[in-house]
């Protein structure tokens, strides 16, 4: 989990590497992750990443792996700097309607020039947009979830919801257990263009969550004793595309 703070007040990534697989197919699903840091524009550009301003002040970078970012160059907020992640829709109106009628998202902006429309569930929170695309969305092979917290008793609720609106459910209320750890109740949705939702029990999910001092020395040393590609070269094979 990689982010600007806890959990419990910013949005983080979870990044997962399969040791076997050495490339994924991108589909039109992710449109991109919205950042306000004039911080992280001076490092793109201290450290020669590729990125290129696509309107006054907005910049675009890549993640390896083709993960589209957009670099606001403005001060970094206080509070959480990612602003917005941005989802492909195949039509603006029924998206919105799922998003804020049944999941109860509030409506920021809705633009219908641009087929676009920014929701979220807090002021204070990063946003969710909406971007109509015009054609089914293709999910690729590297499509993940976005996930969020709610409190334990809410969850029920929602998954009789979604079974009373015929909506589709992937995962059924269900406890997954973390040895030595708390055990978090999910239930897993899907949109109508396929966008896999979590809501997950806030009290056990906070348990597991909270920032770890170490967590950065943990994954530099983790990318550090990879020798999977080592192994690839050794037995003269190549990682898949998954």
């Amino acid at each position: 989990m990689v982010g600007y703070g806890p959990e419990d007040n910013h949005f983080v990534a979870e990044l997962t590497y399969n040791y076997g697989v050495g490339e994924y197919r991108l589909g039109t699903d992710f449109l991109g992750i919205t950042v306000q840091s004039s911080n992280a524009v001076s490092n793109a550009k201290r450290l020669h990443w590729p990125i290129k301003e696509v309107s006054a002040g907005i910049f675009q970078t890549e993640a390896p792996g083709g993960y589209r970012f957009y670099l606001l160059e403005e001060e970094q907020l206080e509070t959480d700097p990612v602003q917005k992640v941005t989802l492909a829709v195949s039509d603006l109106e029924r998206s919105v309607s799922y998003w804020s009628e049944l999941l109860g998202m509030k409506v920021y902006e809705k633009d219908e020039a641009k087929k676009r429309a920014v929701l979220g569930y807090s002021d204070n929170q990063c946003r969710l947009e909406l971007q109509d695309i015009g054609e089914p969305v293709d999910h690729g092979t590297a499509f993940g979830r976005i996930a969020f917290s709610c409190p334990r008793e809410q969850l029920p609720a929602i998954e009789s919801l979604m079974k009373k609106e015929k909506q589709k459910i992937l995962t059924p209320l269900v406890s997954l257990d973390t040895p030595g750890k708390a055990t978090v109740e999910v239930v897993i949705l899907a949109d109508p263009d396929g966008h896999e939702i979590c809501f997950v029990g806030d009290e056990a999910f906070r348990e597991l969550s909270k920032v770890d001092p170490l967590g950065n020395k943990l994954l530099d040393d983790a990318i550090a004793s990879d020798k999977s590609e080592e192994w690839f070269a050794k037995h003269n094979m190549q990682k898949a595309s998954a």
